[in-house]
């Protein structure tokens, strides 16, 4: 060996054995039950990488439950990364979603879903955000006690975390010291009905109800999510006893919520999101209009709201993009949701408002519920449970219909992850990037599979779900929740280690 090699080789082995330390230090394996991938610092690299900045081909780094780095270039360039590496080659690597409206009905129904069930199909579906509704839990989340109920429910039955909003009725509305406590407490923000919710303990609100919530929030600088539908005259709507052959119409339940309901609740409430502008009485609260169905009338004067600089934002949800009156059999309540799926031009006038920023983000709205509620027998859509079970199947619905009107990856993840993240107050996710929590969904676009008997769900009575019977795109791989990997390809992480978030 000549004088170069000699003095080359203490060098290389002095890298060699900095690399071993490296490796055995930064990348060793955990013992934790909560992943399914034994590493507590590893890389995931793929060509499509979501960023707020663009797709891109690299690798994201993850460091104790955060993203630690990201990477551009790896391919291209040969770039070699140190520590565990998993490769997904052409696979989408995406924020995880944030689902904003999921009921999860837990404590008090668990037999229509529960924490541990609708986490499952929450992570199998690429979903590591919950925010779960204040009602159809029994009791519903209305005060401080009660909330304590929730997240006692919660403890080590969540895969993925979990946050809660809490309910505004007409019992605390009025009483400041009750909201501030409840919001104190922890709850993300105040979900509120103006028509009746179905469920005994949460009753609706009218304007003034909403406007001293509203005031209270403003301190906070939390949300007030409403569900904007106003009873009009009933005059002539048709009525739970009317002919059962009647009732079996999905046109007679439409008529029963007709778009002006809609038209009626959002016009009286931008009456009092007036004192949400600079200066006015309740400035630094915001307004969000929960699963708007209306393409027409409503979401006209959402425009003109957010025109006029009121703090209002809107969903919708993939059922309203998905399906359409004219497609739905007498009978077949899987499709009753209220409000209720509309024809088939108000659907094309939702996808265009949500693709040119109109709308702002989407949410499940998953109502599950138990199958004899739907009345699958008679078939009377005035008296079945109104209501979408969804919860897994959001992502692939969302790509899959969505691919004719061009949505692109950028999109998917603002409408899914980085708009509902900044509604719910949650700054460390949302987003690929250095310093948020390693939420992330890595899926394959152009897997196709059949959403069927013998595909696996993981919610509970996947029967009643109006997305059995199509066949979809978009197969997600993997999940991983504050870098831990709870799921891969049917199989969950041994426990569930999601965290309850709880504002501060």
């Amino acid at each position: 060996m000549d004088i170069l090699g000699w003095r080359v080789f203490p060098l290389v082995s002095l890298l060699i054995s900095f690399l071993l330390f490296y490796i055995k230090t930064f990348s060793k394996p955990s013992n934790s039950l909560c992943s399914l991938l034994p590493h507590d610092r590893y890389w995931i690299a793929s060509r499509q990488i979501v960023t707020p900045q663009g797709v891109i081909s690299g690798a994201v780094e993850v460091k104790g439950g955060s993203i630690a780095s990201v990477v551009e270039g790896i391919y291209q360039h040969g770039q070699i990364i140190k520590g565990h590496v998993v490769d997904y080659g052409n696979a989408v690597i995406m924020p995880g979603l944030i689902d904003v409206h999921a009921h999860l009905d837990d404590p008090g129904r668990t037999e229509w879903e529960g924490f541990s069930s609708g986490t499952k199909a929450a992570a199998a579906g690429g979903i590591t955000t919950l925010i779960d509704m204040p009602l159809n839990s029994e009791p519903s989340t209305v005060s401080v006690e009660t909330l304590k109920l929730k997240v006692e429910a919660a403890e080590e039955k969540i895969y993925v975390d979990v946050g809660f909003w809490g309910g505004l009725v007409p019992e605390n509305a009025l009483n400041v010291s009750a909201l501030d406590s409840l919001l104190k407490a922890g709850v993300l923000g105040l979900k509120s009905f103006m028509c009746p919710s179905g469920i005994n303990d949460f009753p609706m609100t009218n304007s003034s109800h909403i406007k001293e919530g509203l005031h209270v929030l403003a301190k906070y600088k939390r949300p007030l999510l409403v569900h904007a539908e106003m009873q009009l005259d009933s005059e002539g709507y048709p009525k739970e006893n009317d002919d059962i052959n009647s009732a079996r119409l999905y046109s007679t339940y439409l008529n029963t919520r007709p778009p002006s309901m809609e038209e009626a609740a959002i016009r009286e409430l931008l009456e009092v999101t007036k004192h949400t502008r600079t200066s006015g009485s309740a400035e630094g609260s915001h307004l969000h209009i929960v699963h708007l169905s209306d393409s027409r009338a409503s979401l006209n004067l959402v425009k003109e709201a957010k025109s006029r600089g009121d703090s209002i934002t809107v969903e919708t949800c993939p059922h309203y993009l998905a399906f359409s009156a004219e497609e739905i059999q007498d009978g077949d309540t899987r499709f009753k949701c209220s409000p209720p799926i509309r024809d088939a031009a108000n659907r094309e006038n939702l996808w265009h408002a949500l693709t040119e920023g109109h709308i702002d983000m989407l949410s499940s709205d998953h109502s599950p519920t138990i199958p004899e509620l739907k009345l699958f027998g008679e078939g009377n859509f005035l008296k079945a449970w109104g209501g979408i079970s969804s919860l897994q199947y959001v992502l692939p619905v969302t790509w899959s219909y969505g691919k004719q009107y061009g949505i692109t990856l950028n999109q998917l993840a603002s409408w899914w992850s980085e708009r509902p993240a900044k509604l719910a107050g949650q700054e460390l996710k949302g987003a690929i990037v250095s310093g948020n929590h390693a939420d992330i969904v890595v899926w394959e676009p152009n897997a196709e599979f059949e959403l069927d008997e013998n595909h696996t769900a993981y919610h509970k009575n996947p029967s009643i779900s109006a997305y059995m019977g199509t066949r979809l795109s978009g197969k997600v791989l993997a999940t991983f929740v504050r870098g831990n990997l709870v799921y891969k390809e049917g199989e969950h992480a041994p426990a569930a280690c999601g965290v309850p978030i709880l504002a501060k």
